[in-house]
């Protein structure tokens, strides 16, 4: 899949903390390197993103600062709420804490302090997924900026 916001291939170390300092958007994930397939992304994020899922790739999601919750609903279809009719958990990921939301699960990121992540998921993949609710303005519908773009 290609994906003309591809961060160029790596000649020399990045530092995270730069790249997230390169950029204030929430919610808009800048892309800093790539591993075959594979985007390596950032974000700043805080408040709540939206209901959404991936019907066919699961998503990475280390949190290099903060804290952030992901509410999870599985089962089901459709729209609305998260959609799915199955049952709802969420989990709560502190600074260093990593976890995989499964391709097909409903899932709601969020937080209320505000955070940095690192995503990792296949080069071309929607913020917003392959089905969601209404998005809200201050979530921005991309497969990803290029690193200073």
């Amino acid at each position: 899949m290609s994906n003309e916001n591809a961060a160029p291939a790596a000649t020399e170390p990045l530092a995270l903390t730069a790249a997230l300092a390169s950029f204030d958007a929430l919610w808009s994930p800048r892309i800093v390197a790539r591993v075959n397939d594979y985007d390596v992304r950032v974000a700043k994020v805080a408040g709540e993103h939206v209901w959404h899922v991936h019907e066919d790739t699961d998503e990475f999601f280390l949190v290099l600062d903060g804290t952030l919750h992901i509410a999870l609903r599985d089962g089901g279809s459709g729209s609305g709420s998260g959609s799915g009719s199955g049952s709802e958990r969420s989990v709560t990921l502190e600074q260093g804490a990593v976890f995989v939301v499964p391709r097909g699960v409903w899932h709601l990121p969020r937080s209320s302090g505000g955070a940095s992540i690192l995503l990792f998921e296949p080069s071309g993949t929607s913020t917003v997924g392959d089905a969601h609710d209404v998005v809200p303005g201050h979530v921005d519908v991309t497969t990803g900026h290029a690193l200073g773009a």
